[in-house]
C-alpha cells in the first residue's frame, strides 16, 4: 500500500513539474482585423511570430475578430496586444473602452506597420501609437540609422543598414516618443501623389520606430513590415520580439 501511495505522488510531482517546465514566459493576442486595405504579408507574419512565440518561449493567440480578443475577462489573459497590420475602424466603442483599461492596468501595445493606418477617429488610440500614417511612395530600398540602440531588440543592427519597405510617411507626432530607427530621406525618393493627397516626405528626421510609456502602460511600433519577404528577415524578426518582449514585461536592453 505504501509503495502504492509513493508512486502515486511521484507520478503527480512529476506531472506537476512537467507542467511548470512547459508554462511560457508570457502570452500575448495577435490581432489583424482589416477594414481596410489587406497587406499580402499578414500570413506571413501570423507564421513569423508564433515561431517567435516558439524561439522566445511565449504563448501567442491569433484572432481577426476582435470579440474574442478585446474584452475585460479575455484581455486580462494576455501580457500584450499586438496589432498586426490592421487596418480602418477595427473596434466598436464597448471594445475600445475595454483596451484603454487594458493598458491603464499595465498592459502592452505593439503595433506593426499599418497599425498606424488604423482607428483614425479614435484619439487615445492615436496617441498611443504616436504617429499616423498619411502616405507612402513607391516600394523602394534605404537606408535606416539607429537612433537608440538601449532597446531590446536593437543588438543585431548596424548603425546604418539597407532595407527595402513601403515607407510611411506620418503625421506631426501626437505623444513624447523614444525613438529607435528613422529612414534617411536622401537614399530613396519620397514624394507620393494619389490626387486627393500628396507627400514629399518628413525632411531631415523621418522616424519609423519608436515606443513609449502610455497611459499606465507599454506602447512600441514599426513602421517595418510590409513586404512577405520580409517576416523571414532574422534581424527584423529579432527587432519585432524585442518589442514584445518590452511591451509585455517592462524590461529594457543596454548595448554597452
Amino acid at each position: 500500500m505504501f509503495k502504492h501511495y509513493r508512486l502515486l505522488a511521484l507520478s503527480l510531482f512529476g506531472m506537476l513539474a512537467t507542467g511548470i517546465a512547459q508554462a511560457e514566459q508570457f502570452s500575448v493576442a495577435l490581432f489583424t482585423k482589416t477594414a481596410g486595405w489587406h497587406h499580402e504579408s499578414i500570413n506571413e507574419a501570423v507564421v513569423a511570430v508564433r515561431h517567435l512565440g516558439e524561439l522566445h518561449d511565449f504563448k501567442v493567440f491569433w484572432s481577426e475578430d476582435p470579440t474574442r480578443i478585446f474584452k475585460d475577462e479575455e484581455l486580462k489573459k494576455y501580457k500584450a496586444v499586438i496589432f498586426l497590420c490592421t487596418t480602418g475602424d477595427a473596434l466598436n466603442d464597448e471594445q475600445q473602452a475595454a483596451f484603454e483599461r487594458y493598458i491603464k492596468a499595465g498592459g502592452g501595445d505593439v503595433g506593426i506597420h499599418a497599425a498606424a493606418d488604423t482607428e483614425y477617429d479614435w484619439a487615445w488610440y492615436t496617441k498611443m501609437v504616436g504617429h499616423m500614417f498619411h502616405i507612402h511612395p513607391a516600394v523602394q530600398t534605404a537606408t535606416i540609422k539607429v537612433e537608440d540602440p538601449n532597446f531590446p531588440g536593437m543588438d543585431r543592427f548596424a548603425k546604418r543598414f539597407l532595407a527595402t519597405e513601403e515607407w510611411y510617411e506620418y503625421d506631426a507626432p501626437r505623444s513624447k516618443l523614444h525613438y529607435l530607427l528613422s529612414v534617411d530621406e536622401k537614399t530613396y525618393k519620397p514624394e507620393a501623389n494619389w490626387g486627393a493627397k500628396s507627400g514629399k516626405g518628413m525632411g531631415n528626421f523621418h522616424p519609423i520606430a519608436w515606443y513609449q510609456l502610455y497611459d499606465g502602460g507599454r506602447a512600441f511600433y514599426t513602421g517595418l513590415g510590409h513586404l512577405p519577404g520580409t517576416w523571414s528577415d532574422t534581424n527584423f524578426l529579432h527587432h519585432v520580439y524585442g518589442g514584445i518582449y518590452w511591451a509585455a514585461t517592462g524590461n529594457g536592453f543596454t548595448a554597452n
